[in-house]
This record gives C-alpha cells, structure tokens and sequence, in this order.
C-alpha cells in the first residue's frame, strides 16, 4: 500500500480567550483536540458533524492558514508545520481549499478571468500569453464559457459562482483540495451538479480531496471513507460503506437516524435517535466521553474516563466505552 497524501497526527488547535476578569485564568478553546487521520492518494475523505465540532478548523489548520497548530502535519512526506514561509508559499501550489459560500469568498471588484488568473499571477507560472491559455482551459474545465471570462461575481449564478471557486483552486494543478463544506449554500439541483463536477475533475487530474460537510447524503456520494468528529475529537472512522451500514459509535447512529431518508447501504428507515440537550462548550471541556451529556448510553465511566480511539474491525474505529 503507497503512502498515504497526507498524514496527520495529534492535530490541536487551542484558542486563548480573553480573560473574564482582570485576575481570572484565561480559558482555552479546545477547537481540535489531538486528531490522526490519514487521507490517501487520489481519495476523498470526508469529515463530518455539528456546527462547532472543529471539522473546518481542522482543514484550515492542514493547509496552515491558522496559528496555534501542535501536532504533525506531512505532505506527501514534508513536514507541513515546519516549513518556513519561503517554502510554505511554493507548497501551497500543491494544497488548496474551496470555500463553502461563492457569494464571500469571491472578490466583487474582480472579473472571473482576473479571480481565476490571481494564483498564477502570484506564484509567478508562466509568461502573460501561458496564463491566458490556462485560464480559458480552466474555464471550460468547469463548465464555463468564454464569453463570461470579463464578467463580475455578481452577474453569475450560485453554482457559476462555486464553479468560479473550483477553478481558481485548481488553476496551479494541486495534488491536494480541500472543500470546506462547497455546496451547502446551493440549492439541491445546483449541489448535484458541483458534486458531480468535483468527481469528474477528480478522475481528470487525479486530485486527493478533504471533504468537509455537516450533510451526510452528500458524504455518501463522493466520499471514499467517512471521519465523524464531536466537539473536536474524532469519535468514529471507516470506509463509506461500513459506516452507513453499521455505525458504531451513538453519535454516528443519531446523526445517521436524523437524515429524513432510507439508510443508502441497507434500503431500510433507521429508528430515530433524539439526543437531548445542547452541544456542550468546547472551551476547558471537562475530563471523560465528551458525548456523554448527551449519549442515551452513558453510564459513570463515561463521565471520567474519556475512551481511546479503537479498531472494533478493519479500517473501522470508534472511541466509546459501551461498543
């Protein structure tokens, strides 16, 4: 088996807060806490779970766009975190990210083919005539026309806009892309299509995804292998089909209960699992399952004892005390 694109061990991302009094500790958001994953070559592997549960910050903090990162980070064997920023800037050529909402993330002031031609321009590749040609490529590639090349984010569409979004990201052939939850502002039509887009120019040009949603039917559909994270601990990992089929993990099951359709693996309606209460804070969270205030499963161990990351089958983890 080839090793893996990128490799991930430890991940945290700790945010200080300002204190609440003028003697008192500072709290600490504990946005990603000690997180390992491996996401293979020319694989899409997607991460899933509530609002708040560390799944975009985890993105971010592999590309090093955040600071207070601890951990290992390796691309394609390079030590992502310790890179100093001459050589992070011509790593990024290979890592990129598309956002999840086009109607931010583009620049109003800037016509499409000026948005798309930026990253050459920036990296410096080619001469004006080359950058010309890669950009009415990349145009077609996503499935735009020419004739749109001078025109602003807001003359386009939603899904034209995201198609904007994919094209600048891959204008500088990245090996690695990660899409921060790409089309949950789009409307379910214009999702088929991105989606469809995605995985077509992954068989293209032989891209490596990092699929973050909060939507599990799209996880199904262009995900290879599912992580689920909780309020910044991976709770459970597996292969698409082994997840769908038989979640493990309580969380899994009640996220899976929750999508108001059959189960895609089995073709039979899961028994609704209502979790009660809130997502708890993340900011000092307390010792113990961090589920456990809301697990129809809990008992006193879960409270103190914070269960380790297990294999309960092949490639199949889970972190709880009742499997």
């Amino acid at each position: 088996m080839s090793e893996p694109l990128v490799s991930v061990r430890d991940l945290k991302v700790h945010f200080k807060l300002p204190k609440p009094s003028l003697f008192g500790r500072r709290p600490v958001l504990h946005a990603v806490d000690g997180i390992s994953f491996d996401v293979p070559r020319q694989r899409t592997v997607g991460i899933v779970g509530e609002s708040g549960c560390g799944k975009s910050t985890t993105g971010l903090a592999i590309l090093r766009l955040l600071d207070n990162v601890e951990g290992t980070v390796r691309f394609d064997g390079i030590d992502v975190l310790g890179l100093e920023a001459e050589e992070l800037r011509r790593l990024r050529r290979r890592m990129q990210i598309v956002f999840q909402d086009p109607y931010s993330s583009l620049n109003p002031r800037q016509t499409a083919e000026n948005t798309i031609r930026g990253p050459l321009n920036i990296q410096n590749v080619g001469c004006a005539v080359e950058r010309d040609e890669q950009v009415r490529e990349m145009f077609d590639l996503v499935g735009l026309q020419a004739s749109q090349m001078p025109l602003f984010p807001h003359q386009f569409s939603g899904g034209q806009r995201q198609r904007i979004s994919i094209a600048q990201a891959l204008i500088l052939k990245p090996d690695f892309v990660v899409c921060d939850e790409p089309v949950s502002a789009l409307d379910l039509a214009i999702q088929a299509q991105i989606l469809n887009l995605l995985c077509r120019l992954q068989d293209k040009l032989g891209l490596t995804y990092l699929f973050i949603s909060h939507d599990l039917s799209v996880v199904h559909h262009i995900c290879d292998s599912v992580i689920v994270m909780y309020l910044g601990k991976i709770v459970e990992k597996a292969d698409r089909a082994s997840l769908f089929k038989n979640p493990l993990h309580p969380y899994t099951r009640a996220l899976l209960s929750a999508v108001p359709s059959r189960n895609p693996e089995t073709k039979t309606m899961l028994k609704r699992v209502a979790l009660q209460g809130d997502l708890p804070s993340p900011v000092d969270p307390a010792n113990g399952c961090r589920f456990c205030s809301r697990c129809p499963m809990a008992e006193a161990k879960c409270a103190d004892q914070d269960p380790p990351l297990r294999e309960y089958a092949p490639e199949h983890w889970a972190a709880c005390h009742k499997i």
